[in-house]
């Protein structure tokens, strides 16, 4: 256990606007609820996980995925003894600054900020999401989080250079985040791969065989469901095998984290800001099953005329709105129309667009569109 590198919510560096405790809920809870209470939290449900078109309602979506990165972080965090709130907070927060359709729309993002020497980036876009775009409070701008799940939406999955990014002096960036924080990305990774693959199996992207001869472990996790689940369809021994295939990579990420906070000799969480790498990290077995996984991802899921036609086009109906509302200004909301006369029109578009959804980016599209033919 990680006792001693637990986060104490006591210890916490509080809000950007002091406010009084609450009776029964600490400060991480707050956080979390705050979190789930949002509308960008809500829009989650009509974002792109991996599979853009409403072909199934059984696939995943960027909400249901983040459900299911907060279960297996909370999960990991319990078996460390670490802090699950703050874990559960930053989870379930960690994917709101997605723009519409997934890596794609992102990309496609980035590139036409690129143009005027900006850029899109989501961990950023989710920061200003809850310092700003929330406006649910009288007496606060934003969600008024507390400080560590502000420093964890930055500093989870990747670090920034001071240099690059000074508007985000105050979190520290030469200093590693709490054991929490590191834990939510590789819970991610978890996620989605294994997500991925229950989700291209049932759409037809890849057969069952073809997943057993390349991905060693899912093989050996087959085989040992046709001996225990003895007259078990083929649907069901798949689920059994994929069931399988996440306990093993959630628990080699305990197993992995716990050695390394090990071999470290790490024994405060000043310890854990000061080491030099990142301490979340799972055993050897565990990132080369991992790394098996996603490349057969890449190669067999990703990349697919299936998939990748799809994400296209739909990314491309985001370049033409974007220029669209470069190019007609008074076409944008009220609200964004004031904003454009302090700031610069490029960085409203792009915070007007990567706050939609999928359905009503492309809704907005089909009409703004029609107009201009008309």
């Amino acid at each position: 256990m990680l006792h001693h590198l637990r986060f104490p919510t006591e210890q916490s560096q509080g809000r950007r606007y002091p406010e009084p405790s609450h009776p029964y809920r600490n400060d991480y809870q707050r956080d979390r609820d705050r979190i789930i209470h949002s509308r960008a939290f809500r829009r989650l449900e009509n974002k792109t996980q991996v599979f853009t078109a409403p072909a199934s309602d059984h696939f995943r979506n960027r909400l249901t995925h983040t459900i299911e990165v907060a279960q297996i972080a909370r999960t990991v965090a319990v078996a460390l003894g670490l802090n699950e709130d703050l874990v559960e907070a930053l989870a379930l927060v960690h994917d709101v600054g997605h723009p519409p359709f997934g890596h794609s729309g992102e990309e496609k993002l980035h590139t036409e900020m690129a143009r005027f020497g900006d850029r899109f980036d989501h961990n950023l876009h989710a920061l200003r999401i809850v310092e700003s775009f929330e406006h649910r409070y009288a007496a606060f701008p934003g969600l008024n989080l507390t400080f560590e799940v502000r420093e964890g939406i930055i500093k989870h999955s990747r670090d920034y250079d001071a240099a690059q990014f000074p508007e985000l002096a105050e979190y520290s960036l030469d200093r590693r985040p709490p054991l929490e924080a590191q834990l939510v990305d590789p819970a991610d990774e978890i996620a989605y791969d294994c997500a991925d693959l229950d989700d291209a199996v049932d759409a037809g992207i890849v057969p069952v065989d073809a997943v057993r001869e390349q991905v060693a472990l899912f093989d050996r996790l087959w085989e040992q469901a046709e001996r225990e689940c003895a007259g078990a369809t083929e649907h069901q021994k798949f689920n059994q095998a994929l069931r399988q295939m996440l306990d093993a990579l959630v628990s080699g990420l305990i197993d992995g984290t716990r050695a390394a906070a090990g071999n470290s000799k790490l024994r405060s969480v000043e310890d854990v800001r000061a080491c030099p790498r990142r301490v979340a990290i799972a055993t050897e077995e565990g990132r080369q099953a991992g790394r098996r996984l996603k490349e057969f991802l890449h190669d067999q899921v990703y990349r697919s005329p299936a998939l990748t036609e799809e994400k296209e086009r739909c990314a491309e109906k985001l370049v033409e709105l974007f220029r669209f509302y470069l190019a007609n200004p008074e076409k944008l909301p009220p609200g964004y129309r004031e904003r454009a006369e302090q700031e610069p029109l490029h960085r409203v578009v792009c915070d007007y667009i990567a706050g939609m959804t999928d359905n009503y980016l492309l809704r907005l599209h089909g009409e703004e569109m029609e107009e201009l033919r008309d």
